[in-house]
């Protein structure tokens, strides 16, 4: 806390938000981000008294910190990914609920959606985190290169790399009105257990990836083709009665969320192109689940 007499600690509690952002963006995980934003303020105030006055611009320092612990993550989380049961999908951010506190909350954007972030865990760390500080949050290649840790021509290689990987993604035109609509179309017809309907709503290439981490039940490999992911998701609604599915927003985009007494079973991210479902992300590891909780 404090009590203002110190401007920059004013500026310190402000950046939160801002670190948040930025370390979600990077790590794919909520978790994992408020982790890196508390180390990071863990640094800052196991500096002396003199040496934080000795610090110009505070948030700069921060931003600085948090993306090289950030980036000491992402390389471990590598190793760490190679023993993770089955695929490993970024965790899901609902709609903010607590506008009171916008320090704890990540913005929504199209930084963040679903379809975006899988596309940044395929980069290597140090594209990802040239990329995002630098196409996200504008920061200029010298003050990149600072945090990475290479000369700031390397640094424009790196997010000229990521570029590519980003534009050889499939981009997501429905826009969120559209996806609402596929999406609401999508639940109705899974509810029927209309395979026909559901064939009609996905793309015929349409990949469904699930992420239960080992923990609950979920498909250890994705499941490719419309009609092969229609028939799948009939048979879970078939093994799994007494689920309802909501309609909410997942990552910025309309989504899905499954609930039993009470309880969130996963929640369901979309990428949809020209008015049809190309992929689905079944989020069902309780750990990343957490901040879904029935209001």
């Amino acid at each position: 806390m404090t009590d203002g007499t110190d401007p920059a600690i004013d500026v310190v509690v402000r950046e939160r938000r801002q670190l948040l952002n930025l370390a979600y963006r990077l790590l794919g995980s909520l978790a994992e981000a408020e982790d890196a934003v508390q180390e990071t303020y863990a640094r800052w105030y196991g500096l002396s008294d003199e040496g934080r006055r000795g610090i110009g611009n505070p948030g700069a320092w921060l931003t600085r910190v948090a993306g090289r612990v950030c980036l000491d993550q992402l390389r471990s989380a590598r190793a760490a990914r190679e023993t993770y049961v089955g695929d490993w999908v970024p965790e899901p951010l609902p709609e903010p609920v607590d506008p009171a506190d916008p320090a704890s909350q990540v913005t929504l954007d199209e930084s963040v959606t679903m379809a975006f972030l899988v596309v940044l865990d395929a980069m290597t760390p140090a594209e990802r985190v040239a990329f995002v500080l630098h196409d996200v949050f504008r920061y200029p290649f010298a003050e990149v290169a600072e945090v990475v840790g290479r000369t700031p021509a390397a640094c424009r290689q790196l997010a000229t790399s990521a570029r590519r990987r980003i534009g050889a993604a499939p981009a997501a035109v429905s826009g969120a009105a559209g996806q609402a609509a596929v999406v609401r179309d999508f639940r109705r017809a899974w509810e029927a257990k209309d395979i026909a309907a559901l064939v009609g709503l996905l793309d015929p290439d349409v990949v469904a990836v699930a992420d239960g981490g080992g923990v609950v039940p979920a498909h250890r490999e994705p499941i490719r083709g419309g009609e092969q992911v229609a028939r799948a998701y009939v048979e879970i609604s078939r093994v799994a009665p007494g689920v309802t599915l909501l309609e909410r927003t997942v990552n910025g985009l309309p989504g899905l969320v499954a609930r039993k007494d009470g309880a969130t079973l996963t929640v369901f991210a979309f990428d949809v192109v020209a008015g049809r479902i190309t992929r689905i992300w079944a989020v069902r590891n309780p750990a990343k689940l957490r901040t879904w909780a029935p209001a």
